[in-house]
């Protein structure tokens, strides 16, 4: 009987979240310093009537937390996200790195998912308009909209960024952008169009030509060279005149002027705009110059401006972010190309002078770079082959290595993309407003009973109400308490 007892008294119950749990005092003492191994009667979430310990916490993440202290094994619940999983952890005082080797993998992508997150809030794709405040706190006037002293350029400000920068924001903006991108792709098909045959002019001179031998004088046509259509100028003019009116909008109505000027969609837009204005330039003064056809290959920079797209597509943002985000894996196989390419050049270079090879096109190694990279990108042009049969087995060496160095890093980008894609279908179709959830509500204490006075309102000097609960009720309500009440000093770590 006694050994009962004694069973009895090193028991001890934890009731978390409505499921009681039973083990020995010694089994929570196996982890120091964690709240469990500080359990007394003095705490104040210990029942004496019941003999139990409640904690209102998650009861499925408490079984894991049990079992760690019995096995010493700390394993990841597969039906928990893991921020809650790292939350209820902190609360018993313990550490989320000690998960095991077998569950941290899985443990670990809600990291990983928080990180993509935050790259999609960088991204801003959402397409819900905020609201007055914090459109006052992003431009930076949040003082006078709380002293209610907004004045009309500040009230006016947001709307024309939106108009031009947010193209989702209002049926107005779509409209903007709508134009945005016809100018862009009227001007990316000019460009292509203008160089053209049919679409150029030619350049005819007038040249004097005299015979020596009758002494007379004849008018020759000569065609020096074509220029482009008038038409494709008066074109170029108009666009450009549009993009230099959205970069300045754009620039005066911009949020943080610093961001503005050092964004790289920007930039292109600021280069792409100069070029224009910078041809004009050359053309007015440096067209006498010898080859000064030259300078017209910095007209290319205009093509940059596809990039401008990206402000109007969600998809197009996604591919970029996906590039930055495989730029190892993407590094990695630059990597592995040069140094297959360097290998299968030097290979192949000396495979062909080991027989007698009079049609050998491999007379240098630089020469072989080049046919290495077209081999291991499975191109395969044709303008370079070996023809020793040596040479041959390193050309498919190579065409076998190019394959798989391709194919290794690619489904990593992929799954980058989907990852990315993904969650922006995901975020897209949940609730832009959570309902607001209100802190709980301390329970306050019974006042004690004053000697003499009985009824529900004792110690409140108040007289009873006739719906008040009954005497007895309260009297039990009041013995509960007191019983819960510690005896010695109270700890409470809880």
């Amino acid at each position: 009987m006694n050994l009962l007892n004694m069973d009895a008294e090193n028991r001890v119950v934890l009731n978390v979240g409505g499921i009681r749990h039973e083990t020995y005092k010694a089994t929570l003492k196996k982890i120091p310093a964690t709240r469990l191994s500080r359990l007394t009667e003095a705490l104040g979430n210990y029942d004496p009537i019941l003999n139990e310990y409640f904690f209102d916490r998650h009861p499925g993440v408490f079984a894991q937390v049990l079992n760690y202290y019995r096995t010493g094994k700390l394993h990841y619940p597969t039906d928990v996200c893991g921020p809650l999983f790292e939350e209820e952890l902190a609360f018993w005082g313990l550490d989320s790195n000690q998960v095991e080797p077998c569950c941290w993998m899985t443990y670990t992508q809600h990291r990983n998912t928080q990180e993509t997150l935050a790259v999609l809030d960088r991204l801003d794709l959402d397409t819900e308009k905020p609201s007055e405040e914090e459109t006052a706190k992003k431009f930076g006037f949040e003082d006078a909209y709380i002293k209610g002293k907004v004045s009309w350029w500040q009230h006016v400000k947001p709307q024309i960024w939106s108009l031009f920068d947010e193209p989702y924001s209002s049926n107005a903006a779509k409209i903007i952008g709508i134009i945005s991108v016809f100018f862009i792709c009227v001007s990316i098909i000019s460009f292509c169009l203008k160089t053209h045959p049919d679409m150029r002019v030619p350049l005819i001179r007038n040249i004097t030509v005299k015979s020596a031998t009758t002494n007379n004088t004849a008018w020759v046509l000569d065609k020096t060279q074509t220029n482009a259509h008038v038409a494709f100028f008066y074109i170029e003019c108009f666009c450009n005149a549009w993009f230099t009116f959205e970069i300045l909008i754009r620039f005066i109505s911009s949020p943080n002027k610093l961001k503005f000027i050092i964004a790289s969609v920007n930039i292109i837009d600021y280069i792409a705009t100069m070029s224009f204005f910078i041809d004009l330039i050359l053309q007015k003064f440096a067209s006498h110059l010898e080859n000064a056809d030259i300078l017209e290959f910095f007209s290319i920079i205009r093509i940059m401006r596809l990039f401008k797209l990206t402000r109007h597509s969600s998809g197009l943002k996604i591919l970029v972010q996906t590039f930055r985000a495989s730029a190892k894996e993407l590094t990695l196989l630059v990597f592995f190309l040069v140094l297959g390419i360097v290998i299968f050049a030097s290979l192949v270079y000396y495979a062909e002078r080991i027989q007698t090879n009079p049609h050998n096109d491999f007379n240098s190694i630089p020469l072989g770079l080049w046919w290495a990279l077209v081999t291991m990108t499975t191109v395969g042009y044709g303008d370079m082959t070996p023809k020793t049969y040596v040479g041959m087995f390193v050309g498919a060496l190579c065409a076998l290595a190019g394959v798989l160095t391709i194919a290794l890093p690619v489904p990593v980008i992929v799954s980058n993309f989907t990852m990315y894609y993904s969650h922006t279908q995901a975020r897209a179709k949940l609730p832009k407003k959570r309902r607001r959830v209100l802190p709980v509500e301390q329970l306050r204490p019974i006042p004690p009973r004053i000697p003499g006075q009985t009824g529900p309102n004792a110690g409140s000097g108040k007289l009873p109400s006739s719906n008040a609960p009954s005497t007895a009720s309260m009297d039990n309500a009041i013995k509960r308490m007191n019983a819960n009440k510690p005896s010695g000093p109270k700890m409470d770590f809880l």
